[in-house]
């Protein structure tokens, strides 16, 4: 549901329930999930707040189908990754790392929906933060997963550190800490899949 230019005459063709998504989107990214009504999206949709509610119970489930969006893309980038470099593990670590890394320009913008979220919605029971956390379990463990067939000795430890590094680039490109975030990110997760490849052929040699 990216963005266009020619947002207006997109928007028109889209069917009643994707045009109040790609209403919210803009919105919750542009102004924050709190400060938006269910008015304003229905504005935005050009649509009333009474259809908003045949499609979506409550704001909070509207909020939580587009994390479940926003979430399937990034699943979907695993998914291509490992069909781009089949049986070549360190190769797609690298690629779900490019892929993070060429989505940093749009959160220098407009921030990560996830992070934003998260920092509006301190309930943990609420739909949207359930979303989250789901997403974010099965991400870790596609990524160790990755790991393991890279044939590294502690596949969960080497997935915690390649997860610090694409989360904190991500953190440290929202709030413009760090330059060049995008070209440090791939060094560091290439430094850590063969660092960890390096402590496996040291630990081997010394069985030996």
């Amino acid at each position: 549901m990216a963005s266009t230019v020619r947002r207006p005459s997109r928007v028109a063709k889209l069917p009643p329930r994707e045009r109040i998504l790609d209403a919210a989107e803009e919105l919750f990214q542009s102004e924050g999930i709190q400060r938006v009504g269910v008015q304003a999206i229905a504005e935005r949709a050009e649509t009333t707040k009474m259809a908003i509610y045949r499609h979506f119970e409550t704001k909070d489930a509207l909020v939580a189908e587009w994390l479940r969006i926003v979430a399937a893309d990034y699943q979907a980038a695993f998914d291509r990754v490992e069909a781009e470099y089949p049986g070549r593990p360190r190769e797609q670590i690298l690629a779900m790392a490019r892929f993070i890394a060429e989505g940093l320009p749009a959160i220098s913008h407009r921030g990560c929906p996830f992070i934003n979220s998260i920092a509006e919605l301190p309930d943990r029971s609420h739909p949207a933060r359930q979303v989250i956390e789901k997403h974010k379990a099965l991400q870790t463990r596609r990524l160790v997963g990755m790991c393991a067939e890279a044939g590294l000795p502690d596949p969960a430890q080497a997935a915690a550190e390649i997860t610090f590094v694409l989360e904190g680039a991500q953190v440290s490109t929202q709030n413009g800490s760090i330059d060049r975030a995008g070209d440090r990110l791939m060094r560091i997760v290439a430094g850590i899949v063969d660092q960890h490849r390096s402590d496996l052929g040291a630990s081997r040699a010394s069985t030996d």
